[in-house]
């Protein structure tokens, strides 16, 4: 008796799945593909500075204008000798921990700098950065000042703190660098 109840069961659910296969309900979907899309624009690209504002609530005096941004914004660098200017403040790891956004010579990108020990020091993490920036795979605090190091232990920027979420420093090739949060 358990038989044919089990058998009865298994027919019914073969028969409700070869049902839904048959479903009429898909049936009002075509195959046909859309229409392709329309290339965008192309033409050249220009950059002129724009008019001031007119109109009601426009400012009237050029000094209430908002400032352009810089470019190539210039970063301090580090004394000639390579050290910490005095009046920098004393590091620790967790002061550098974090995501940085970082700028050498007027590029930009991110860094992570998680308290994971690796190589130097830390492990750091370059995401999209330009050359020497893209091979900093390590970093280290020592006193007031912030080695950044490629995969062979090499100092590839030194910075130091300059305040507020700031460091500033150069790469070992002499560009300027910097790390803002």
């Amino acid at each position: 008796m358990e038989f044919l109840r089990t058998g009865a069961i298994a027919a019914i659910g073969a028969a409700l799945l070869a049902s839904g296969c048959t479903s009429s309900r898909f049936s009002s979907m075509d195959n046909t593909r859309p229409e392709p899309l329309q290339p965008a624009p192309s033409g050249t690209i220009s950059s002129n500075q724009l008019p001031p504002p007119t109109g009601p609530g426009a400012p009237t005096d050029p000094s209430q204008f908002p400032a352009a941004p810089q470019q190539n914004q210039q970063v301090a660098s580090l004394p000639p000798d390579g050290s910490a200017p005095a009046t920098a403040a004393d590091l620790t790891p967790a002061s550098v921990a974090g995501v940085w956004t970082v700028n050498v010579s007027g590029q930009s990108c991110k860094v992570a700098t998680p308290q994971t020990k690796f190589g130097q020091g830390y492990r750091a993490g370059p995401l999209r950065c330009p050359a020497p920036v893209d091979g900093v795979k390590s970093w280290n605090v020592a006193g007031k000042q912030l080695t950044l190091y490629d995969q062979d232990g090499g100092s590839l920027a030194r910075l130091y703190s300059s305040g507020g979420g700031r460091f500033d420093g150069q790469t070992s090739n002499g560009m300027p660098i910097s790390l803002t949060r």
